[in-house]
């Protein structure tokens, strides 16, 4: 029996730890941001309140969003564990959470799906080698059908009531920052997260999940926009387009580009790296931004995937453009003026044709970019365990 092939996780302290968790919920979701997409975009058009409103199309919502992509998940997550044979089981164990829960059940397939494909795991590896020719897709297949069959029946009866009542303890949590107008304290968190490259983990482990079953509620959710607004990125480059060190301003208009239009925005964390204290600006400006967002009572349907203000405009609803621009705007202003402010204005650059201090500012940002690729490698470590198919 070949079993899926597992890359190794670098390091073993509390961040190794952050990521390899984070890597293994977003390994679940990112692959499926797709279907996530297609969801949202069904619900912006045509719910009642969408862009163009048909009663027919509109009865696609529901299935996709209490069926179909809690079981991509859990389909998804076994697979990571041990192949298709586990993402079958994962799948089938996953409709008993989505069976015995009120909300989308995304946390309850991030559960089922692995731990169902890591039991299957066991039993193969317990009865490896000890099957007689010819019996091997007999025991196989029933192995995965009874297997499938009592994780499903737990999820009904166990799983599924306890993620349920989680999820209300997180909504409630949600709502408590939200009334109180503290939610842009979350920035404190996510704006040095991403830079350590656990953005996917956040955003698509957390958020995501967290901001669909909203949407079901509420029609729109302010959760996609907290990791995913490009304000932030796009003020601190141009910060450090006019204020930075002279021999890296020509690098930067490019950057924005990418940043703002593609939305990866992974390009800026170098900059960060190089100069830590412009962490602040980053915290600064998505504080703002989400405070933005919560005020004006801004949300969008689905993830931006990537966060790319194209991808913003295709999941923002009708009647909501005020707000989700406003909070891209003002995140991106507060960001400009204290990253400006830490990089001091541009004082103390030196001249065009001293190039001492130049070559210093090529070289730390080289070696922030080192950082940035290892921080990247160890993030994907966690997050890309592709596995391969069981073989009978």
């Amino acid at each position: 029996m070949a079993t899926p092939y597992t890359p190794p996780v670098q390091g073993t302290g509390f961040k190794a730890t952050v990521q390899r968790i984070g890597g293994h919920l977003a390994g679940m979701v990112m692959p499926n941001i797709g279907a996530f997409i297609a969801w949202g975009l069904i619900t912006a058009f045509f719910i009642p309140v969408g862009w163009t409103p048909n009663e027919t199309l509109a009865a696609l919502v529901d299935p996709m969003i209490k069926y179909l992509l809690p079981i991509l998940i859990g389909y998804t997550g076994g697979r990571m564990v041990h192949g298709q044979r586990g993402a079958v089981v994962g799948a089938v164990a996953t409709v008993g959470v989505v069976v015995g829960a009120e909300v989308p059940m995304f946390l309850g397939a991030m559960i089922m799906g692995p731990a169902a494909a890591y039991i299957v795991k066991q039993f193969d590896k317990l009865i490896e080698d000890r099957i007689r020719p010819g019996f091997e897709m007999l025991v196989d297949n029933f192995s995965a059908g009874i297997i499938g069959g009592l994780m499903a029946l737990l999820g009904v009866w166990a799983v599924g009531p306890a993620v349920d009542w989680i999820a209300d303890r997180a909504e409630d949590g949600v709502d408590f920052l939200i009334d109180n107008h503290m939610l842009g304290l979350v920035s404190i968190i996510v704006e040095p997260a991403k830079v350590l490259f656990l953005n996917n983990a956040i955003n698509h482990g957390v958020f995501t999940p967290l901001g669909a079953a909203e949407v079901t509620e509420k029609g729109k959710s302010i959760l996609f926009m907290i990791e995913t607004n490009p304000g932030p990125g796009l003020g601190l480059l141009a910060a450090f387009f006019l204020f930075g060190p002279r021999a890296l301003r020509p690098s930067v208009p490019a950057a924005m580009i990418i940043q703002f239009l593609g939305g990866i925005h992974e390009i800026y964390f170098p900059y960060v790296l190089m100069k830590p204290r412009l962490i602040l600006a980053m915290i600064a400006g998505g504080a703002a931004g989400v405070s933005t967002f919560m005020v004006t009572g801004a949300g969008l349907v689905a993830a931006p995937a990537p966060g790319s203000i194209f991808a913003y405009i295709a999941v923002t609803p009708k009647g909501g453009w005020f707000g989700v621009a406003a909070g891209i705007v003002i995140a991106t202003a507060v960001t400009f003026v204290v990253a400006s402010a830490l990089l001091g204005f541009g004082r103390g650059e030196p001249a065009e044709d001293d190039l001492t201090e130049d070559t210093q500012a090529e070289a730390e940002l080289n070696a922030a970019q080192e950082r940035t690729r290892e921080n990247k490698a160890a993030s994907k470590a966690a997050v890309n365990r592709e596995a391969t198919p069981r073989e009978a």
